[in-house]
C-alpha cells in the first residue's frame, strides 16, 4: 500500500531515510515529501557559550546542524575538537530523539535523553537533574518552537537561555510535489505527519487533492503534539507512533492499515 510519509529527509551523509525503510520492510511504497524549508541564521555566536552555560538543549537536528554549520563557517572545527566540546560535555547535553541524539553524537557530544521523545518529558528529566543555581542551559531553537520547555524550566526556576538558529518556512516546491504524487500515485492508504508546522503547510491541500477519498486514508502521527495539532483540525487520526521512532512508526501504520 503507498504511504505518504510528510518529513524532512535525511541527509544525504546519513544513508537512505529510516522510515522509509521501515515501512517498505513491512511491504509498503513509502514515498517522502519535504514540507519545510529552513534558514540558518544567528550562527556567529555559538561557539564561545560553554564558560557562560550550565550545559546545553537540542529538541530537533536543525539545531544540531546550525551548530555543525558554525563550525564549518567559522573556521572552527579544530577548536571545538581539541578543547570547545569537551568544555560542553563537562556540562549536561539534552536531546529529545534518536535522530537528534545521533546528531550531536556525531559532532563528538554526550547526551543524555534520547528516550524522551517530547519536549514534555525531556523538562522532566531536566527539572530532576538540575540544580536552580547553576548558569542558564543554553538552547539553541527554531523560530517556530513550542513553549513547553522553556514554560515548565522557568516555572521550577531552572534558568535557561534560547537563541534562534533556524527559521522555518514553508518548503517551496511543496504544493507542486503534493500535486504531481496525487496525480501519478493517487490517493495513498495512510498519510503521516511529522511536525504541527507540516500539519499547517500541508493539510489544505491534501484535503482538497484527495476530494471525497480523504475518509478513506488513514492519518498517522509521529507523536503526541502532532496527533493534537491534527485533531485540532478536525482530522481523525488512526494512528501514533508509541515513539518518536522509524520502528514504532511502521509498526503503529501496519498496524492501522
Amino acid at each position: 500500500m503507498h504511504v505518504l510519509l510528510l518529513k524532512e529527509p535525511r541527509d544525504e551523509e546519513s544513508g537512505p531515510d529510516p522510515y522509509m525503510k521501515e515501512l517498505e520492510s513491512h511491504g509498503h511504497k513509502a514515498t517522502l515529501i519535504p514540507v519545510l524549508s529552513f534558514k540558518f541564521v544567528s550562527l556567529n555566536t555559538f561557539s564561545d557559550k560553554p564558560e557562560k552555560h550550565g550545559g546545553l538543549i537540542f529538541t530537533s537536528p536543525r539545531a544540531v546542524e546550525a551548530v555543525k554549520m558554525c563550525l564549518h563557517m567559522g573556521g572552527r572545527k579544530e577548536e571545538w575538537n581539541k578543547s570547545i566540546k569537551d568544555k560542553w560535555n563537562s556540562k549536561s547535553i539534552y536531546v529529545v530523539g534518536k535522530a537528534t541524539a545521533a546528531l550531536a553524537q556525531s559532532l563528538g557530544l554526550k547526551p543524555v535523553g534520547e528516550d524522551t521523545g517530547t519536549a514534555d518529558v525531556l523538562s522532566r528529566l531536566i527539572i530532576e537533574r538540575e540544580d536552580t543555581n547553576i548558569p542558564p542551559l543554553f538552547f539553541p531553537c527554531g523560530s517556530i518552537k513550542r513553549e513547553v520547555l522553556p514554560t515548565a524550566l522557568r516555572e521550577n526556576g531552572v534558568p535557561l537561555e534560547t537563541l534562534t538558529v533556524y527559521q522555518t518556512a514553508e518548503h517551496p516546491d511543496l504544493e507542486k510535489n503534493l500535486k504531481n504524487y496525487f496525480t501519478e500515485q493517487g490517493t495513498p492508504a495512510s498519510i503521516a505527519f511529522f511536525s504541527p508546522s507540516g500539519v499547517r503547510f500541508c493539510l489544505e491541500a491534501v484535503r482538497r487533492l484527495s476530494g471525497e477519498q480523504l475518509n478513506e486514508i488513514k492519518f498517522a502521527a509521529i507523536g503526541v503534539t502532532t496527533r493534537d495539532a491534527m485533531t485540532a483540525e478536525g482530522l481523525c487520526v488512526s494512528c501514533t507512533a508509541e515513539k518518536p521512532t522509524a520502528e514504532h512508526l511502521a509498526a503503529a501504520i501496519a498496524t492501522a492499515l
